[in-house]
């Protein structure tokens, strides 16, 4: 049995506007059941008419925090991808609003993995944000810098020492 049998058939709304990380994100979860939207407007309606298991949302370009709100209040396992809203403040910002992971664009290639851990950690009752900071510690540190948890350090100590 693969890590990744968990996401058969997992209904996933992926929302980006941009059609090429629609397009690539599908292509990446071949096992899964996908609906893309690519604008705020056709997200909430779907978000409104259809059940998910997972929303995949961009931050920037479709009022991802708003969406985050829909998702989180309907409990879907909601992960913000983005490529410019890399920030501490995003990160934290998405955990406070219940966001189940945070992700970089870069690290999109591996979001089969990342969906597979998390859905393996919710299954478990477990916290879906546990190895965050383990498997993207160089990222952090690299695009934060060195002294990003100082911002708030409650909260980064909290989420680097699940």
């Amino acid at each position: 049995m693969q890590a990744t049998d968990i996401l058969q058939d997992q209904r996933i709304l992926i929302v980006d506007d941009e059609p090429d990380i629609l397009e690539t994100l599908q292509d990446l979860l071949p096992m899964c059941r996908t609906t893309t939207a690519a604008s705020y407007q056709e997200a909430r309606e779907l978000l409104a008419a259809q059940p998910f298991d997972i929303a995949i949302l961009d931050i920037m370009g479709v009022s991802g925090f708003d969406l985050l709100e829909i998702s989180a209040r309907k409990g879907i396992v909601t992960i913000m991808l983005t490529a410019y809203a890399l920030t501490p403040d995003n990160v934290e910002k998405s955990y406070r609003k219940g966001a189940s992971y945070y992700l970089p664009k870069e690290e999109m290639v591996n979001i089969a993995s990342f969906l597979a851990e998390i859905m393996t950690a919710k299954a478990k009752g477990q916290d879906t944000w546990g190895n965050w900071y383990s498997r993207l510690s160089s990222f952090a540190e690299r695009t934060f810098g060195p002294d990003f948890k100082k911002s708030d350090k409650e909260f980064w100590d909290k989420l680097t020492f699940h």
